[in-house]
């Protein structure tokens, strides 16, 4: 697939079917992730792939808006080691290294039928719990990862129009 297809293809996925995701699909899609430039190439992401569903469960209900995660076969939590990046005008730079990486992990997941859903509402501290995370280690976002339930998902409360490039592009000055 050309990379314009891919993006045009990847969406918000709120419903999983069952089915199992080879750990050799898992390994390409954190290649992807590991190709993404980072802060100095420090490349301060861990990815912590969640195949147990009963942990997807616990995971799922540390907030209310993301009960439906539990369907997923497999959770995706992106962290950081701030320490591992650094910082320049008052912008923590980790947070763009493991977005960029993540970016490169759902854009990967789309190309191969997957469904994903980056998700930044969490409880990070009783996911750090739940999982073990060393205390200087940050989430930055995660996301659940199968093959989509639904081909056309509908969504009522969002908007799906997107920005005109005129609306938020600029040439030479604002």
């Amino acid at each position: 697939m050309d990379i314009i297809d891919v993006i045009q293809k990847r969406r918000s996925i709120r419903s999983y079917t069952s089915e199992s995701i080879s750990d050799e699909v898992i390994t390409s899609l954190l290649e992807s992730a590991r190709l993404a430039p980072s802060w100095m190439n420090k490349q301060c992401w861990h990815f912590i792939v969640v195949k147990d569903s009963e942990i997807i469960e616990e995971i799922s209900h540390t907030t209310i808006i993301n009960r439906w995660i539990k369907q997923a076969p497999i959770c995706i939590v992106a962290c950081a080691d701030p320490h591992q990046s650094g910082s320049h005008h008052g912008v923590e730079y980790y947070t763009v290294d493991v977005a960029i990486a993540m970016e490169h992990l759902v854009l990967a997941a789309a190309d191969k039928g997957l469904g994903t859903c980056w998700i930044g509402a969490i409880k990070e501290e009783k996911i750090k719990a739940i999982l073990h995370i060393p205390p200087r280690i940050r989430i930055i976002a995660m996301t659940p990862l199968g093959y989509p339930k639904e081909k056309k998902v509908q969504i009522l409360f969002r908007n799906q129009k997107r920005k005109t490039i005129n609306e938020f592009a600029h040439i030479n000055h604002w």
